[in-house]
């Protein structure tokens, strides 16, 4: 028989744009930040102990320079045992949630009890694409100008067709929410203070995410510059910014979790990947979300909380559309405190930052609701999907 992997605590640091001048974490490197997560983890949960755990996964899409097989070298920079492995994972930017998949299945076939989860992506000192030297046989195969995100974005809107008006709503609601649920101390539980630097150069306790605009304005959106096409529709406003983050999860059987008396809201009940055509990467998510829902013989009316990443707000409404999730922006059960338009996408950690907010979403403002469903695009037409029942 299978065995249940739950949710024992997930911990992330605020999201810190990527910026050489104004980015909060631009003197931090993405091993400190991981350090910073997992240390949290075990003063929060002092029952478990590092040399208990089974294995680390940490997501992670551009594993270049400082972020070379970063989950194995955070870990030994961080002072934590030798002995316990790692694995450092790339799904693109579904490689946090794929991490979470690989420890919850793990548990599930009885290779452990403990694991630690997560992703991290520094986007100001990797750059996107960094060292990256595709094959030259896939432009045989695909147009390499209908490759990057932004005119994959536009691609989406186009065939989809989303307006710049709903695009406007749903980034115009995605920082209203997460300016609201900052106000209101709702991340407080999950963003761990990490030392970081004012614009002016001073040291202080980063405690809040840095992307959230609290003066944003419908009207300005309508008239920001579309960089990614001539006459496009895409703007930054509906465009996840550069960013840098890092999160983890502690994850565990059940029975083990009782048994050490620790708390848990979330139980995993499956995961699906998903490949589309990678012009069109961001309707990903409709390929994974419906093949998981067949999976656990469940529709979209099963579900009470969505945590869709906001790569780019075509996408995401192209596939809550298609999904029959949502419509319109705001949202009655999806991004309750916001998106990565608001709060930021560190790549190959996103996939495990939603999850962790999907968590403290229906532990917090949604305890009554029975499942939560969590998923995201990735570059080259990855996608992924995780679904979890409260316990």
């Amino acid at each position: 028989m299978l065995k249940e992997c739950v949710i024992v605590d997930g911990v992330r640091t605020p999201n810190g744009r990527a910026h050489a001048e104004k980015g909060w974490f631009r003197k931090r490197a993405p091993d400190e930040l991981m350090t910073a997560v997992f240390d949290a983890l075990f003063e929060r949960n002092k029952a478990v102990k590092p040399g208990e755990i089974e294995a680390v996964f940490i997501g992670c899409a551009n594993q270049s320079g400082p972020q070379h097989d970063i989950g194995r070298l955070a870990w030994l920079a961080g002072g934590y045992p030798e002995e316990i492995p790692t694995n450092t994972i790339c799904q693109q930017c579904p490689s946090g949630m794929s991490a979470i998949e690989h420890a919850a299945r793990a548990i599930a076939c009885g290779e452990g009890e403990i694991f630690i989860a997560g992703g991290v992506e520094d986007m100001l000192n990797v750059k996107m694409g960094q060292n990256m030297e595709p094959p030259m046989r896939l432009y045989e195969r695909y147009n390499p100008m209908e490759l990057p995100m932004g005119p994959t974005a536009e691609k989406v809107a186009e065939q989809w067709k989303v307006s710049p008006e709903d695009m406007i709503e749903m980034a115009y609601h995605s920082h209203i929410r997460a300016a609201e649920a900052r106000d209101a101390g709702k991340f407080d539980d999950e963003i761990v203070p990490v030392e970081g630097m004012t614009e002016e150069g001073e040291k202080f306790m980063v405690d809040r995410d840095q992307w959230i605009r609290d003066n944003i304005s419908r009207e300005r959106m309508a008239t920001m510059p579309t960089p990614f096409k001539e006459n496009g529709v895409i703007t930054a406003a509906f465009s996840s910014p550069l960013t840098q983050g890092a999160c983890a999860l502690l994850l565990m059987e059940r029975k083990k979790a009782d048994a050490l008396g620790l708390s848990y809201h979330l139980v995993y009940r499956g995961g699906a990947m998903a490949g589309c055509d990678p012009t069109v990467m961001g309707i990903g998510p409709i390929n994974a979300v419906r093949k998981l829902l067949e999976r656990c013989n469940l529709t979209a009316d099963d579900i009470d909380v969505v945590e869709l990443n906001e790569a780019f707000a075509s996408q995401s409404l192209a596939c809550l559309r298609e999904l029959g999730l949502e419509d319109n922006a705001p949202f009655k059960k999806t991004n309750l405190w916001g998106g990565a338009l608001a709060l930021g996408h560190p790549l190959g950690e996103s996939g495990a930052r939603i999850v962790i907010t999907l968590n403290s979403i229906m532990k917090r403002d949604r305890p009554e609701a029975r499942y939560g469903l969590a998923a995201l695009c990735g570059g080259f037409g990855n996608a992924n999907a995780t679904l979890w029942e409260k316990a």
